[in-house]
Formats: C-alpha cells, structure tokens, sequence
C-alpha cells in the first residue's frame, strides 16, 4: 500500500499534535542536570535484578536514533512526497522532534542514573550503548495506522514498567527519575492513542488488518538484535511484574472509544487483541 493514501487528513493530524503540546508546557518541562541529586544516587540501595532492570531500560532507550529515523524515513519532509502529505508529514515532525527530545532526555537520565549510582563508569557504558545503537532498526510496515498502533503499545508498556519499578526501589533518586520518565511516556501514549483513534474514525476497517498484523507480531525495540534479549526481559519482567501485552486493553479502549458502532471486521479485531492478552 502507498502509505500516502492511507493518511488522515490534515486537520486530525494538526488537532492531535495540538493537543500534545498543550499538555506539555515548558513549565512541565525538566532537564537532566538539575532534576535530581545525583550525589545520592545509591545502586547499593537496589537487588541485583533491580539493577539489572536498570540497565536493560538504559539500553531500549538509548536506541532513539534508530527508532527516530523511522519516523523520518516512512513520513518524510522533503521533495520525495507531495505537497500534501508534505503538510501532513510536517505537522506530525512538530509531535516527533519533541518526542525524540523527551525519549533522548530519559536515555541520558537513566545513564547519568548509572554513572552517579555507581553502576558503570561512563566511558565504558557509552562504549555498551554504542554497540546495540549501532544495531538497524525498522518497522516495516505499509499502513500509516501501524507506526502509530506499534507505538501506542510501546509507549504504554514501557510507562507501565517504569511504575512498577518505582514501586519496588528503595532509592529515592531513581524512583524520581522513573516517575519523570512513567509520567512522559503517559502523554506520548496519549497522544498515539489518539492518532489511532482518528485512523479508526476515519478509515474504519481499513485499518483493522493492519493493526492486527502489528499485535500477531509485537517485538519491543532491540527484540530482534539484542543477544540474550529475550532471558534479560524474563530476568526484569520478574523484578517488577513486566509484561507488554497488558498495554493491549488499553489499545481495546482506543478502538471502543473510537468505534461508535462496530463492525464484524473491529469485532474480531477486538476478540484477537484479547485472545493475545489471555494466552500471553
């Protein structure tokens, strides 16, 4: 499918990111450097797993590069699309350079977190990063609603992670640094939440397949690259109850708020959403 084809207009695009940089005034804004005491920060204060789990978030956020460059590769802001989806495209880059914005501040407040807790040295942990960074990255998807589906249900889980683990921690810094990072992810969910909301208002079945194909073959960011990803994500699942399809009831929310009356189409898509989250 030509991605530009499947869009939503203009107006629902420009309404959505509207809506996201209302509720993220610079006032709510907050920066690395002066955020926390980072002369506290204690990783003698944390089990093992904790610190493991730690260390394993440091890395799925650190791979924004990647990440971001599929948002700039699939709706790009150049001469290779039309004046049209230009428009769209530039509207939604106002959404994506202040999402890669808060998503790099949560790579650099985890590793400062790492640094200043005693974890790993800097150097060393710069040269760790680099090596899954380097990594390729994509979704190689041919509906626009799958970009913004995929996202809905990373930004959820990781959010939900983030809680979790602040609740079990016993050092103040670091449960400060994740209740920042739980609290953007909550609007950037938000935010894909609504996206997909319009999709499904305006193109209706259209996008049930699609959204299927994204949840019958979910991965997390570095899934696919990272060795040992899937013991690791068993190893911090334990430490703070981690599983990333409980963000899929509030994909089912999206679809019901969306949907004033349902299809056969969304009706199945709906029954396969829950029969993945019951067999999980």
């Amino acid at each position: 499918m030509n991605i530009e084809s499947a869009l939503i207009p203009v107006g629902d695009m420009v309404e959505a990111v509207d809506g996201f940089l209302a509720a993220s005034p610079a006032s709510r804004a907050w920066d690395v450097e002066t955020a926390f005491n980072w002369q506290r920060a204690d990783a003698g204060r944390l089990t093992e797993g904790q610190r493991s789990a730690v260390q394993f978030v440091t890395l799925i956020e650190d791979h924004l590069p990647g990440y971001f460059e599929v948002y700039h590769r699939y709706f790009p802001v150049d001469d290779s699309v039309d004046r049209d989806t230009f428009v769209h495209n530039r509207e939604l880059y106002h959404f994506t350079v202040r999402w890669a914005l808060e998503e790099d501040t949560h790579a650099r407040a985890l590793a400062r977190y790492q640094e200043a807790a005693g974890i790993a040295e800097r150097g060393a942990l710069r040269t760790e990063l680099a090596i899954e960074g380097q990594k390729p990255f994509d979704l190689p998807y041919d509906h626009p609603v799958q970009f913004f589906a995929y996202a809905l249900v990373q930004e959820k889980a990781t959010q939900m992670y983030y809680q979790h683990l602040r609740d079990v921690v016993d050092d103040p810094v670091l449960a400060a640094v994740l209740a920042k990072l739980s609290r953007d992810e909550a609007r950037h969910f938000s935010f894909m939440a609504d996206v997909v909301g319009r999709y499904l208002r305006v193109h209706g079945d259209a996008t049930v397949e699609p959204i299927r194909d994204v949840i019958a073959n979910f991965r997390m960011p570095l899934a696919d690259t990272m060795r040992g990803y899937w013991r690791w994500a068993l190893k911090i699942a334990d430490v703070a109850s981690y599983d990333h399809t409980e963000a899929y009831e509030h994909l089912v929310k999206v679809i019901d708020r969306a949907v004033d009356a349902r299809t056969d189409r969304v009706d199945e898509l709906v029954r396969f959403i829950e029969e993945c989250r019951s067999v999980a």
